[in-house]
């Protein structure tokens, strides 16, 4: 486990991210999960590329930092990476080294799938780093106010997304400090056959679930001592307000969106 994981962590900054509206960070990036997959050259992935490194230097946050903290997600690219070397058997042989071939088209697939994973982890871990959990409610609330007209509860969905994200690196923690107990106490989780790692994975779980349960029990306890009784009525101490800034954003995400339409076929 890694206790610098940076998914749901939010960075206190001045940083023009940090300054943009949640609103305007919360629409671009679900419109960039859709057009990551339109991406289909190199100078199209190069686009996105620079757009998703250029974000990440706008927070300021240091480099290392963000890096450091995607390390279980570089896990999975380079697994994705070497799983379609060799699953995938399209196109020309490039390299045949004792009957195990690597064909063009793993190579290319390989790349564009681990490309897309990593720029999409990437954008929408600068979302939680950049924006207060409480900015991430009122956003996601303000967003879906029209299916309050449906009776659909907007606010408590928009809280319970908060709070998932507010625990995720809590609840990381919590885990690598149960398997560290676990391992002092002469529990293996690396070595040995997958039945026995499988056993031994249960004394971790078990209190896990058991700490989960009871911060959560805890946080209820807190919102009824503090008279919350949902959404209806409440007030806000910072009301959302799209500002110049949240504009020419949107102006660099066209540009870029546009100059992606015209590289793909290159």
């Amino acid at each position: 486990m890694n206790n610098t994981l940076i998914i749901g962590q939010y960075v206190p900054g001045e940083s023009l991210l940090h300054r943009l509206d949640p609103r305007t960070k919360i629409t671009i990036i679900f419109f960039f999960v859709f057009i990551v997959f339109l991406a289909n050259s190199v100078l199209s992935y190069s686009v996105l590329t620079i757009f998703a490194l250029g974000s990440m230097l706008a927070t300021r946050i240091p480099v290392h930092y963000i890096l450091k903290g995607l390390t279980p997600v570089w896990f999975l690219i380079v697994f994705t990476f070497i799983l379609h070397l060799v699953v995938t058997n399209e196109g020309d042989v490039l390299i045949d080294i004792f009957g195990f071939s690597i064909y063009s088209g793993a190579l290319i697939q390989g790349f564009a799938i681990s490309m897309r994973f990593f720029l999409l982890i990437l954008v929408t871990s600068l979302l939680t780093l950049t924006t207060t959990p409480i900015e991430i409610t009122d956003a996601i609330e303000d967003m879906l106010h029209p299916l309050k007209k449906v009776r659909f509860p907007v606010h408590e969905l928009a809280l319970m997304m908060s709070i998932s994200l507010r625990f995720i690196p809590t609840l990381m923690q919590e885990t690598e400090k149960i398997s560290k107990a676990q391992a002092s106490r002469g529990v293996d989780f690396r070595t040995g056959p997958i039945k026995e790692r499988i056993k031994a994975v249960v004394p971790l779980l078990v209190p896990l679930f058991v700490s989960a349960f009871k911060r959560a029990e805890e946080l209820a306890m807190a919102m009824e001592a503090r008279g919350y009784q949902g959404g209806e009525g409440r007030t806000k101490l910072r009301e959302l307000k799209f500002e110049l800034r949240d504009f020419l954003i949107f102006v660099v995400f066209i540009t870029v969106v546009t100059a992606l339409f015209f590289t793909r076929h290159y």
